[in-house]
């Protein structure tokens, strides 16, 4: 009867050759540089006199951009073998296959400006080679519920405050004020402060209670709305920076860059972490004793085990 070890085993060694390849610090070094050619390569192209005299080394260059891209994907895809399910788990991987195989779409390829968009989507991939653009990029993605919130009360303060201008100064100014759209616009304009000094010498002339409705505006907008939005992100920055630590001291997977939300909280989590590290350690005894087999030239010993009856 065939044994299906042979099979498996193949792949774990698939795996084990890819993941020393993807965890050579060369390997990464190599992939970061040809990120940031490819990003001179798109800066170079916009200068059309450039770009119309060097056409086909500027193409010669973005196809080898995109073989080594396609290689890197092939070698991480290689690592996964033996647990493919365990390479669409992480975000990162998801985010470097389908910027990479777009480029083989044929919409894709066909439409120059998409294109163009999908391949500025390689510069984001330095984040997974550069840990701290890592962090900020994973509390901004963490921010955005909080800075939802944020943007409605931040537009509800300027509809209000909008209305109010229009309503005291829509007759004497209404170049800033004639309708609700202009007055947000302008009251949007002046939560950077900038033009707040005009803007309160221009309401002094029309009435002395104007300087309440801009000081309260921008103690409103510019400094309680702003450092609330601050704390959200600071906030959040924290949050992914644990994130990242626990990642560090906990990695999911040999080889993967990037590690899960966490360590697993509750009363199996302990356990849960004990299987992980028995089964990591009997996928290192695996590759230890094939490649003393293949060494020997005589198959393994469990193989001839699993052949032997009783």
């Amino acid at each position: 009867m065939t044994n299906p070890r042979p099979a498996g085993r193949g792949r774990m060694k698939l795996a084990a050759r890819c993941r020393v390849a993807t965890e050579a610090p060369a390997f990464g070094l190599v992939v970061f540089c040809a990120i940031l050619f490819n990003a001179a390569l798109m800066g170079a192209e916009t200068y059309s006199g450039l770009a119309h005299d060097h056409q086909q080394v500027l193409r010669a260059a973005e196809d080898c951009c995109l073989t080594l891209f396609t290689v890197e994907m092939l070698l991480r895809l290689g690592a996964f073998a033996d647990r493919p399910k365990a390479f669409f788990r992480d975000p990162w991987n998801l985010f470097d296959l389908a910027v990479v195989a777009s480029a083989f779409v044929p919409l894709v390829r066909e439409n120059a400006t998409l294109l163009r968009l999908l391949r500025l989507a390689r510069v984001l991939r330095t984040a997974r080679f550069l840990p701290h653009l890592r962090i900020l990029l994973i509390a901004v993605g963490r921010s955005l519920p909080g800075t939802a919130s944020f943007l409605f009360v931040g537009a509800l303060v300027l509809y209000v405050y909008a209305m109010v201008g229009w309503v005291c100064f829509a007759g004497s100014d209404p170049g800033h004020y004639g309708s609700v759209g202009r007055a947000m616009l302008t009251l949007f304009l002046l939560t950077t402060l900038d033009g707040l000094t005009d803007a309160v010498r221009a309401g002094l002339e029309i009435s002395r209670l104007s300087i309440v409705y801009y000081a309260s505006y921008a103690l409103l907008a510019s400094f309680v709305l702003v450092n609330v939005l601050i704390g959200v992100v600071l906030n959040s920055l924290d949050e992914a920076r644990e994130i990242e630590e626990a990642a560090d001291r906990n990695p999911k997977r040999p080889g993967s860059p990037t590690a899960g939300p966490g360590p697993a909280h509750g009363p199996d989590a302990g356990t849960a972490d004990v299987k992980e590290r028995i089964a990591t350690a009997r996928r290192a005894l695996d590759d230890i004793e094939a490649g003393l087999d293949a060494a020997d030239g005589r198959p393994s010993r469990r193989l001839e085990a699993s052949h032997s009856g009783p």
